[in-house]
């Protein structure tokens, strides 16, 4: 008798201050598991150059947006930076039933809302930390994507950021990317082995009772 090999997803959440690698980290995540998925948020905000409707982010107004709030239709959202942005729950509730993990790139807002949803039962939540905030600094400065201005307002929201940390099952401090990636990878396939990922268990144990049962007979 072969032991059981299906299980239930995960919800794979990841947090981190703006510039602690937590971007790299989930590509990285994504390289060794081609399977998993990124959930495609919903945002209010207008596409940035290349981007594209349902790839990257599902574009909408902020009036749809509310409305699906309102529906509860969206697993988490948050008000970012003058923005609206959430998860839709639909496409990430199939995922999970049908085995299949999602990655989410949400705050700690996102984090408590996962939580204290239905499906908080198979979310992993792991925070990232910068080595220092010189260097988390240094790593905003040198992707020369944003401006003075929007540097220092990221900066000024790192700290509210980092101080949810303790309510994560996971916190890596990012110091060696190579080594926290095999740390991240390490995780999430422990969390796979669950008790509760794995929905075929309790039919296998009954089977090797019933073959207990009758050999003893």
């Amino acid at each position: 008798m072969s032991a059981p090999d299906t299980r239930r997803g995960l919800l794979i959440i990841l947090s981190s201050p703006s510039g602690a690698g937590k971007s790299t980290l989930a590509k990285r995540l994504m390289e060794w598991d081609p399977t998993l998925s990124f959930s495609v948020s919903a945002t209010t905000r207008a596409p940035r150059e290349g981007e594209v409707d349902g790839k990257d982010y599902h574009f909408v107004d902020e009036a749809k947006f509310k409305d699906m709030v309102i529906k509860g239709d969206m697993l988490e959202h948050a008000h970012v930076f003058g923005n609206f942005y959430g998860s839709p729950a639909k496409p990430v509730r199939k995922a999970i039933e049908s085995g299949k993990d999602v990655l989410f790139d949400v705050d700690w807002q996102g984090e408590v809302q996962i939580r204290n949803s239905s499906m908080a039962s198979h979310s992993l939540s792991i925070f990232i930390l910068p080595p220092s905030i010189t260097e988390l600094r240094a790593r905003l400065v040198g992707r020369g994507q944003d401006s003075d201005e929007v540097i220092q307002k990221r900066m000024q929201k790192s700290w509210d950021e980092i101080s949810h940390w303790g309510s994560y099952d996971y916190v890596l401090v990012n110091d060696d990317l190579e080594a926290t990636a095999q740390k991240l990878i390490t995780i999430v396939e422990a969390t796979r082995q669950r008790r509760n990922q794995q929905p075929s268990l309790l039919d296998h144990v009954r089977k090797l009772q019933a073959e207990f049962e009758e050999g003893d007979a």
